[in-house]
């Protein structure tokens, strides 16, 4: 199994201090050439420093070390708020590399508070993820699925919402012959990312895995195909045979064909099934954007 890189930031209890004039060089400046560091300055009597703050913390603990939070009371640290010209609260500066990078001032609603920090998070990189991913996405590439699998549930130990690791464990299971396992793990996929790209690509290939089963000889459908060229439903079980075989290809240009004589077979049963083949697949693939291309000539023929 792939090891990727310890995680970005401090322990939870860590994430969030109060911060004074004598340690603010320490936990701010220093702190915020490892991580970037959130600034909340506020007083006991200021009411929306009181929404704010909690909102703050709640998105800071969310982003699991990426970020760090100091909360400076103007009351008792009013050296540092003069420095930095404070002249109302709350007031939120976010320091980078020792310096001021942005900042905000009064209560803002959740979303642009999610965003602010999201957008801090990014700038320490996001330890090693990235190239941990790849790295599955290779292991699944060469047969070695349950690697891949390990590498994959890792990743989602750091970042539950990944949806590219999210969507590369239900692969992996799928590719392990796993396919209930698959299926209950896109049932439990969580809110925030059932619908993306990448948990979408994995349902795709479930439906596609399905149909594999109940496919029938490659050779004995083609015959019936060139026997009778009209048998839409020979023609279409053609497809489902070539695709599990890995003619992927070869099955987009029978479901091509027989959109082309007829496209409202079965409830327009060839479209729909080119679309979870595109699905299944990366959207950069040769194979689907030829086959994109090739269906909207026959659209719009």
């Amino acid at each position: 199994m792939l090891e990727f890189g310890q995680k970005t930031g401090a322990p939870a209890g860590d994430l969030v201090r109060d911060v004074t004039e004598a340690d603010f060089m320490a936990e701010v400046i220093e702190a915020s050439r490892e991580v970037p560091v959130i600034v909340d300055f506020w007083a006991p009597w200021c009411g929306p420093c009181k929404t704010l703050g909690p909102a703050l913390e709640s998105a800071v603990q969310a982003a699991r070390g990426k970020v760090r939070m100091a909360k400076v009371n103007v009351d008792e640290n009013q050296t540092i708020a003069a420095q930095l010209r404070i002249q109302s609260i709350p007031t939120v500066y976010a320091f980078w590399q020792g310096k001021p990078v942005d900042g905000f001032q009064g209560a803002i609603p959740p979303s642009q508070i999610k965003t602010f920090v999201e957008k801090l998070a990014g700038l320490a990189g996001d330890g090693g993820l990235a190239e941990a991913l790849d790295a599955a996405e290779d292991m699944l590439a060469q047969g070695a699925a349950v690697d891949a699998a390990e590498t994959f549930a890792a990743i989602l130990g750091e970042e539950p919402e990944n949806a590219r690791a999210y969507g590369g464990l239900v692969r992996a299971h799928l590719a392990l012959g796993q396919t209930d396992q698959a299926e209950g793990l896109l049932a439990a996929a969580p809110a925030a990312i059932a619908g993306s790209a990448e948990v979408e690509a994995a349902r795709a290939q479930i439906a596609l895995s399905r149909q594999a089963a109940s496919a029938g000889p490659v050779a004995e459908l083609l015959d019936r195909v060139l026997a009778h060229p009209d048998d839409h439903q020979a023609r279409f079980d053609l497809a489902l045979a070539l695709h599990a075989a890995g003619k992927v290809e070869g099955a987009v240009e029978e479901l091509l064909e027989l959109f082309r004589r007829d496209r409202d077979w079965n409830d327009g049963a060839a479209r729909k099934q080119l679309f979870t083949i595109f699905d299944a697949l990366k959207p950069n693939d040769p194979i689907v954007l030829k086959g994109r291309r090739k269906l909207s000539s026959l659209l719009f023929a």
